[in-house]
Order: structure tokens, then C-alpha cells, then sequence
């Protein structure tokens, strides 16, 4: 998942799970330059969206253990991952991260979809849920979806 990866770069480079807004913008826009000022800052925005960061007492503050991420060598983050995702894309994103093969989740999903006509955002999360992959609020606005 290339989010959490670019939003665990600035606590491992500083051995921490907590840092100061300014310090985390900059070591995204200045120290590696993936990112102008302004993005580094929508980017704490979509990773807090994510539950992947929280904002505590005018600090930046990881949700998730940035030393169990792996950075590739060559990693650089695309300005994609500034948008919001879907909520099928957020689900599908986990379940590639714990290993599913993509191709393989979509199909099963959309004929979970079809055979039990749901939305792909509810047969996703069940999808996810039923191979033990934790997609906690993100199944919760799929659930939220079943309702409407």
C-alpha cells in the first residue's frame, strides 16, 4: 500500500511514531521532495481519512508501528495517492497488502456482488472479513452503504 508507505517515511527517518506537523511536511517536500508543501499536507489528510494517522496536541501521530514497514530502495509516491479512495479501492487495497492476489479479490467480490445483490463496497468487506483481513471503519461505511 504506497499511502502507508509514504506516510511512514518521515517517523522511521526520525525513529518515532509522533511528529510536529511541520517536521513531517517537511520531510516529505523537502527532504525528499515527493511532494510540494501543500500535498505533503493533504497527504496527512488522506492517511488521518485512512485511519492510518491522527492529530493529537499539534502533532502528527502514526496509527499503525512505521518500523514494521518495509520502504523499497526505489520507492517514490505517486501524486495519486493524494485523492480519496472508494471505499472499494480502500478494501481492496488491504486485502492486496495481506497478500490476496488482485485479480483474484476483484472477480470473487463481484460474484459475491452479484449472486447476493449487494453493493461491491458490502461484498468487499465481506469478502475481506470472511479471509480475516481487518478493514475496521472502512467495513463500517460499507456496512453504512447496505442501509441507503
Amino acid at each position: 500500500m504506497s499511502l502507508e508507505v509514504a506516510v511512514a517515511v518521515p517517523f522511521k527517518q526520525q525513529g518515532t511514531t509522533r511528529l510536529g506537523e511541520g517536521e513531517f511536511v517537511v520531510a516529505l517536500a523537502l527532504d525528499r521532495s515527493w511532494f510540494s508543501p501543500d500535498q505533503a499536507k493533504r497527504l496527512i489528510d488522506v492517511g488521518a481519512s485512512r485511519g492510518l494517522l491522527g492529530r493529537e496536541d499539534g502533532e502528527v501521530v502514526a496509527q499503525f508501528d512505521p518500523s514494521e514497514v518495509s520502504v523499497p530502495e526505489e520507492f517514490e509516491p505517486d501524486e495519486s495517492i493524494l485523492r480519496e479512495q472508494s471505499t472499494f479501492e480502500q478494501i481492496l487495497d488491504a486485502l492486496v497488502t495481506a497478500g490476496h492476489d488482485k485479480q483474484e479479490a476483484v472477480a470473487a467480490i463481484n460474484e459475491k456482488q452479484r449472486t447476493l445483490g449487494i453493493s461491491v463496497e458490502a461484498a468487499a468487506a465481506l469478502y475481506a472479513r470472511r479471509h480475516d483481513v481487518a478493514v475496521g471503519a472502512v467495513a463500517q461505511a460499507a456496512r453504512d452503504q447496505l442501509g441507503e
